[in-house]
């Protein structure tokens, strides 16, 4: 095991640090975060857009339906007047060029792309309904559909609002990593003097010096000096790692207590954190392309209403009817094709199960991965942060001399000061405990090594067991090996230079992984750890937990490898994580679930966030998407059910025997199924 040392560090480490960072330094990724976002910008632009445009639709609709013969005659009262079909036109014309006109971008995006999907079939429906209603009135023959055309886009604008509202979630650039790198570097120049320079500016093979407590500007080998840094929030890995001469340093971690001096060796691209930010980049944008079912039943409906609208002009025409009625029975099927229901059936859907999620601390970013997760039958858990706390807990202590209580009392003593993770896990032990605490002077830092302070004249020193060989101290080393192999960090405490006792701690694992674990069990879900560990330690874990597949000593860059061989196996991979090195194997996954007291990049890439970090909900998630599909499949079965029983109708399929489905009994037909898909996505639960 690689025995983190038990070293002292006097600054909090905050993993959120960069949020208050400044500017960026790397040059590119000032334009990528501006690109980023700008994507942000761009969705809340649409939102404001789309209820400009509803709220300005509604407004027309009213006059457009008072004015409509058919809604008149519909309701048993006559307004007609002179020239009224000529304002009704014009109104429709303006409500058809500024309602439709997202739909008519979407549509030319789609045959770009050659699959027609929502915005075609929208597309096609309005423009079908406009030209053949503007005719009648020009050239007064048959029936127009302007009511029909004005309710459809108020309600198709009504959907996409809903819709991008509920989507509008937490998104923050990937380019937050980059702003991990502090702005200035101190470079020692041929002389030995040091100067500041910023950190873009600097060189391979420069040298430069790290204080305690600083962030380390670029990534580098140390030439002089020893200390512990911390790289919790580039690895995940809570203990502090114990640096010396030859060891690398990476840009963004944090100094302790001793100064370094190092050698430069990587920069700008090359850098730990670029290729994290690349690896990333690159997991996005071979991301399956998932669709989302209202598009599948959208590309279907499009084809269905093409199909069925030309072959209905062309059997009318066949069977001798004039051209005015074969045109008026395919420009109803052309319509009727479009489902009013279909704009709300699943926008309604999405915005329910959006605040659910909200309301029990999921934020769904990506809905298309968030729908499919339905399907999902592998969790692969990043075992640090995620099944356990990420902090550590006192798992046992020894001594021959005096009680575990007294041991711990003289830890405390020493310790209470200090920020570092195993000092706050003594601390914490202690105060539980109750015990009584003793008051220590003196307290100094042995860099990488421990603490030394005296308590009543005597001077006790808490330290690693690399400290004990120095000096030459006996200790159990049988015992203290199984800990380690085990996963326990041990500190041993010396009192005036004699050995009196030792206590072990371990990163805690949480209580709700066990039942997550479980639960997932009985749904048919399998689950794995994944785990830099090493295989000792992660098993520990595992047996625990009570997972039996692990991958340990799993290096960050082969992260996102593992969730690529099993989807390879045709697995559907939902990812947990929390680290930076997480990043890239969450946008692999089929579903990226970041727990929420990750890191900035982790939850930039995950398609779910968990505010919450607890393993259940992970659980929560895939049950909240099983139910949201389902909702929004019986909505597509109400929305577009309508429309297959009455296309065949309005075609004049029974026409024969004098059934002819009239435009006024679609209309009802169509409300009524939009307000059962109303109802039916508010009955919606996890």
């Amino acid at each position: 095991m690689n025995n983190h040392q038990h070293d002292h560090q006097h600054h909090t480490v905050d993993t959120h640090e960069h949020h208050h960072n400044h500017t960026d330094d790397m040059n590119h990724s000032e334009h990528d975060h501006h690109q980023n976002h700008d994507h942000h910008d761009h969705h809340a632009m649409m939102v404001k857009d789309f209820r400009k445009r509803f709220f300005f639709s509604l407004i027309l609709l009213f006059p457009i339906l008072t004015l409509s013969p058919m809604i008149q005659t519909f309701l048993g009262i006559d307004l007609r007047f002179t020239g009224d079909s000529y304002i009704l036109l014009f109104l429709s014309t303006i409500l058809f060029i500024y309602g439709g006109l997202p739909f008519f971008k979407g549509t030319i995006d789609e045959m770009k792309q050659k699959s027609p999907s929502m915005m075609s079939l929208i597309g096609l429906a309005i423009s079908v309904a406009y030209f053949y209603s503007a005719y009648t009135v020009i050239f007064q023959a048959g029936q127009d559909f302007f009511w029909e055309l004005s309710s459809l886009i108020s309600i198709m604008l009504l959907g996409h609002w809903i819709e991008m509202k509920s989507v509008l979630g937490a998104s923050k650039a990937l380019e937050e990593l980059l702003k991990l790198m502090p702005e200035e570097a101190h470079v020692i120049d041929k002389e030995g003097n040091i100067k500041d320079m910023p950190t873009s500016e600097v060189k391979v093979g420069m040298q430069l010096l790290v204080k305690p407590g600083e962030k380390i500007p670029i990534d580098g080998k140390i030439t002089e000096g020893k200390s512990s840094v911390n790289e919790s929030m580039l690895t995940g890995e809570s203990l502090p790692v114990e640096k010396a001469i030859g060891d690398e340093l990476i840009g963004g971690s944090i100094n302790a207590e001793g100064s370094l001096k190092y050698k430069v060796t990587r920069i700008g691209d090359e850098t730990f954190l670029s290729q994290v930010v690349k690896l990333v980049r690159d997991a996005q944008s071979t991301r399956s392309k998932t669709q989302r079912i209202a598009d599948i039943a959208a590309k279907y409906l499009f084809y269905i209403a093409l199909i069925g609208g030309i072959s209905t002009f062309i059997v009318w025409t066949l069977l001798g009817k004039d051209t005015g009625f074969a045109m008026e029975r395919a420009v109803t099927v052309v319509i009727i094709a479009c489902p009013h229901a279909l704009g709300l059936a699943t926008p309604l859907v999405t915005a329910v199960s959006s605040s659910i999620g909200a309301k029990h601390g999921l934020l769904i970013r990506n809905r298309a991965n968030f729908e499919n997760a339905h399907k999902i039958n592998t969790v692969v858990f990043d075992k640090t942060g995620t099944l356990t706390k990420g902090e550590f807990g006192i798992s046992k202590i020894v001594s021959d001399s005096m009680s575990e209580d007294e041991l711990l009392s003289l830890a405390y003593a020493i310790e209470n000061e200090s920020e570092h993770p195993i000092a706050k896990a003594i601390v914490h032990a202690a105060i539980d405990k109750k015990i009584k605490l003793q008051k220590g002077h003196d307290i100094k830092a042995i860099p990488g090594t421990g603490l030394v302070g005296t308590i009543q004249q005597s001077t006790i020193e808490i330290v690693s067991p690399g400290y004990l060989k120095e000096q030459k101290l006996a200790f159990d080393e049988k015992a203290y090996e199984t800990l380690a192999s085990q996963g326990h960090t041990v500190v041993f405490v010396l009192k005036n230079k004699s050995l009196v006792g030792y206590i072990a701690l371990i990163d805690m694992v949480r209580d709700s992984s066990k039942e997550a674990i479980k639960v997932l069990k009985e749904m048919g879900v399998e689950s794995y750890m994944l785990t830099g560990d090493n295989q000792k330690v992660a098993d520990e874990v595992a047996r625990q937990i009570g997972i039996t597949q692990v991958f340990a000593e799993v290096l960050p860059e082969q992260k996102s490898k593992k969730i690529e061989a099993l989807t390879k196996e045709g697995r559907l991979v939902a990812m947990t994580g929390d680290g930076i090195n997480d990043a890239p194997a969450l946008a692999k996954a089929h579903l990226g679930i970041a727990i929420g007291a990750g890191t900035d990049v982790a939850i930039e890439t995950a398609d779910v966030i968990l505010v919450k970090s607890n393993p259940m909900d992970v659980v929560s998630i895939i049950k909240l998407s099983k139910s949201t599909h389902k909702k929004m499949i019986q909505n597509l079965i109400w929305a577009t059910g309508y429309n297959i029983i009455a296309m065949p109708l309005a075609a004049g399929v029974l026409s024969s025997v004098g059934i002819l489905l009239s435009p006024a009994m679609g209309a009802v037909l169509m409300s009524l199924s939009t307000v059962i898909v109303a109802i039916n996505a508010r009955l919606l639960k996890i």
